[in-house]
């Protein structure tokens, strides 16, 4: 139905292993996919996982086999893979001269190579640059609009596959990771992309009655760690005076208790969290 009024709005049936029966959706930017999120909750009392934006990368294994891989669940063991490869696109950026200086730095922060400006007139610049696919997935273009106020644009053509040093990102609640948050990175920005993503999954989830760890990990290893505060009774609260063994017996029964809750307790993400993570790029 939304696809019958929306043009810009295309999908296709997918099934994942982790995830179960859903969709992979195109959209025209975050803002278009909040619309479009908004619309299913309040037209269609629909409440949906939204994952992290994902391109195709081509992954040859010390097999000699060469995989294509849209989903960060379908990466192999990392001892499996000889050398993974993202797509990358020749992007041309028009700008205000003005602006130059902060949208090279754009460009550079996404881990773009420059290859030449072209000059149009006394007050626009063009810049050819080439860029990972994946870097501007989801802000790139919001970001160039808000540096140049509205007046900048771009367009880019696909240039083929580029070997790259990837990894695989996990987020993981309670020990238990969550799909959704995996994301292929670059090596050399991992820890500082899981710590961002766990600092901003601290801020959205709600609190619990007892502490709830978020980690981000490079397979085994534990790269960023944020605790969720845990919620707290005061028991001891009629405890007038007497003797100090009583108060210290209730909160060691409130420990013990929350122990045995947070083994068998689960974590409901809250919908916003998926948008909010996508904004934290």
């Amino acid at each position: 139905k939304l696809r019958l009024n929306d043009a810009a709005f295309v999908y296709t049936p997918e099934s994942s292993v982790a995830l179960g029966f859903g969709f992979r959706c195109g959209f025209l930017g975050l803002l278009h996919m909040e619309i479009v999120q908004e619309r299913l909750r309040r037209e269609y009392q629909m409440d949906i996982i939204a994952t992290i934006p994902s391109v195709v990368y081509e992954v040859e294994t010390t097999r000699g086999e060469m995989l294509r891989i849209d989903n960060p669940a379908e990466l192999p063991n990392l001892s499996e893979i000889k050398e993974i490869r993202e797509p990358i696109v020749k992007a041309y950026v028009l700008c205000p001269n003005e602006n130059i200086g902060d949208i090279l730095q754009l460009i550079l922060e996404k881990r773009g190579q420059m290859e030449h400006t072209e000059t149009l007139d006394v007050r626009r610049v063009m810049l050819h640059c080439l860029l990972p696919l994946n870097e501007i997935l989801v802000d790139f273009n919001d970001k160039i609009k808000s540096i140049t106020r509205g007046y900048g644009s771009m367009d880019y053509d696909h240039a083929g596959y580029r070997p790259a040093k990837l990894v695989k990102l996990d987020l993981l609640v309670n020990g238990e990771p969550v799909d959704a948050f995996s994301t292929i990175v670059h090596k050399d920005r991992a820890e500082a992309r899981g710590r961002q993503l766990a600092a901003k999954l601290k801020e959205v989830i709600p609190r619990q009655l007892y502490q709830v760890a978020i980690q981000a990990a490079i397979g085994g290893k534990i790269i960023a760690r944020e605790n969720v505060s845990a919620l707290r009774k005061n028991v001891t609260a009629k405890c007038y005076g007497g003797d100090i063994t009583r108060k210290r017996k209730l909160l060691e029964k409130q420990k013990e208790g929350k122990k045995r809750m947070k083994s068998i307790g689960k974590i409901n993400i809250p919908q916003e969290a998926f948008i909010e993570v996508l904004k934290a790029q």
